[in-house]
């Protein structure tokens, strides 16, 4: 049987410096498997997809899923290509990320390795801009589970995130169009938007995404909260105060929070602001899935607004 929510991309072991420091502190990353840990730490059933090395990291990864109850039964481990690994340092600009991901395992996925039974189960697919990054066949299994998601009337979620490291603007404008076109909820940010779309007002991207067919528009906005959009309403839900030190992983809490919130509720607009919140909270530690709120802590904060 199938979780309620299932992710396919590439997950990461991160090594991530504090300011001052000269050391590293070991972590984890990857966008749609840290918004399967922050589903299930917001009360989700979730499962995730990928491709693993047959090593250190790649077991280190299979534990932490085990630990915060995300199902990897179908993940698949070869001895034929390492784990990605990422680093995390802290300058006057923010974070910023360095990558050891060519060649990686989860980059090698073709559209013969997805598990068709598992995705067509779920109610909701999970796939982001960077699961079709890593390279051309991972595109093409992102887009053959899509089709096997919508073949069986499954939702898909789809998070831009862009990434020009790994591919020109004009390529994940056209793959990242496409993927969205069959997508139900789009949780696109603001500034990989812009970018995207070459439009800059919340709205009128919002609308842009409306009308290449999603149901649902998800925009976090930073700082300033999100704007959740449908054919008929939207609503801009302002974030909370904290004292934030690293916002590495805080989108994908928020993809997490919200499909976790979608599935309980099927309301997106109460989605949004219980994903806001959670997003909010995760900014408050180093790395992305250590300080990712549960589900208690979320609504704590909700109550004290």
């Amino acid at each position: 049987m199938s979780p309620q929510i299932v992710a396919i991309g590439e997950p990461l072991y991160e090594l991530n410096q504090p300011r001052g420091s000269d050391h590293f502190i070991p972590g984890f990353g990857g966008d749609t498997s840290n918004a399967m840990i922050a589903a299930a730490r917001s009360g989700a059933d979730t499962g995730y997809f990928t491709a693993i090395g047959a090593d250190r990291f790649g077991e280190a990864l299979v534990a932490l899923w085990a630990r915060e109850g995300v199902d990897s039964s179908k993940v698949i481990v070869t001895g034929g290509a390492h784990t990605g690994l990422y680093f995390v340092t802290h300058g006057p600009n923010g974070h910023e990320f360095s990558y050891l991901r060519a060649g990686s395992a989860a980059s090698r996925i073709t559209e013969a390795d997805v598990p068709a039974d598992y995705v067509g189960a779920a109610r909701i697919l999970h796939v982001s801009g960077i699961s079709q990054a890593i390279s051309s066949s991972a595109a093409d299994a992102v887009f053959a589970a899509i089709a096997i998601a919508k073949s069986g009337a499954r939702l898909v979620s789809y998070d831009t995130n862009l990434r020009l490291k790994l591919w020109p603007l004009t390529r994940a404008r056209a793959v990242i169009h496409a993927a969205m076109r069959e997508a139900d909820i789009a949780l696109p940010g603001l500034d990989d938007a812009r970018l995207l779309t070459g439009l800059d007002a919340p709205d009128a991207i919002a609308d842009f995404y409306l009308r290449l067919g999603a149901k649902i528009v998800a925009l976090t906005l930073g700082p300033q909260g999100a704007l959740i959009a449908t054919e008929k309403r939207r609503e801009t839900i302002a974030s909370i105060k904290v004292e934030a030190v690293d916002a590495t992983g805080a989108g994908d809490t928020f993809d997490g929070a919200f499909l976790a919130e979608y599935v309980r509720t099927g309301d997106p607009f109460a989605a949004g602001r219980f994903a806001v919140i959670a997003a909010a909270l995760s900014t408050r530690g180093y790395g992305a899935i250590a300080p990712m709120p549960r589900r208690e802590e979320t609504l704590a904060a909700m109550a004290e607004m």
